[in-house]
């Protein structure tokens, strides 16, 4: 397979940057996307040019970490799947490749295709946990009856991988799939009531002060997640954030 690549080249967050066309061939279908930019980067090397930078890690679906925005598409053109999951059988001999990192406000660019997405963890940081009890009565979870469907919702909404696709997927730039999913899986359950009002009200204002954009409603972050999270994660924060705010 032979491709013509346009990928965002930037030196750093307070460079300039451009696109910057690549031919590569003998790309097979069964390669995962960051392998074919294994492969340019290879290449660029025996070159004797600088190899193009580009986030990852576990290759396996499961950190979040290798973001990139393909054909204008958080993860690419295929649903509910990591960059790292996307083969290059989706793509057609001859084709043209545009890739960029994701655009937000609250995602610098590092360097060329790998942002800073650490406004997440600082969402993260400001409630996103259960405190630990270290009183002696501590109770064992696994003796706290919870219903089903609650759990299950628990632990759909705690998949979340924190990439950033519902932030790229935004026209908004919106945090609120992210935050509304670590928001849901402690909200569901009995061991997140006691922090519940302090969670939401630091964890949304903490987002806003990241500048991320507010939701649009146009459902967006819910297709382009790389795991399904749902939109009714954001119905429920807003729930949250309501009572929350009346009882302050």
């Amino acid at each position: 397979m032979n491709l013509t690549l346009k990928i965002w080249r930037q030196k750093d967050a307070k460079s300039q940057g451009k696109i910057v066309d690549y031919q590569i061939s003998g790309i097979e279908g069964d390669m995962s996307f960051l392998e074919m930019l294994d492969v340019l980067n290879e290449d660029l090397i025996n070159k004797g040019e600088e190899p193009v930078v580009f986030d990852h890690d576990c290759r396996e679906g499961i950190c979040g970490a290798c973001s990139l925005q393909i054909n204008g598409e958080p993860h690419g053109p295929d649903r509910l799947i990591t960059t790292c999951q996307l083969h290059m059988r989706k793509f057609n001999d001859g084709d043209t490749i545009y890739i960029e990192p994701f655009r937000a406000k609250a995602f610098p660019v590092v360097k060329d295709l790998m942002v800073d997405r650490s406004a997440f963890d600082r969402i993260q940081q400001a409630g996103g946990y259960v405190s630990v009890n270290t009183s002696g009565n501590t109770i064992d979870a696994n003796a706290i009856p919870i219903e089903k469907e609650n759990a299950d919702d628990a632990f759909a909404a705690a998949t979340c991988i924190g990439c950033g696709a519902c932030v790229a997927a935004c026209k908004n730039a919106s945090a609120m799939l992210f935050t509304s999913a670590k928001v849901s899986q402690f909200a569901l359950l009995p061991q997140g009531q006691v922090e519940a009002t302090e969670r939401v009200l630091a964890m949304v204002n903490q987002m806003d002060e990241e500048g991320f954009g507010n939701c649009t409603n146009t459902g967006a972050c819910e297709i382009e997640c790389p795991k399904g999270i749902s939109l009714e994660n954001i119905a429920r924060m807003n729930r949250e954030y309501l009572k929350a705010s009346l009882k302050g």
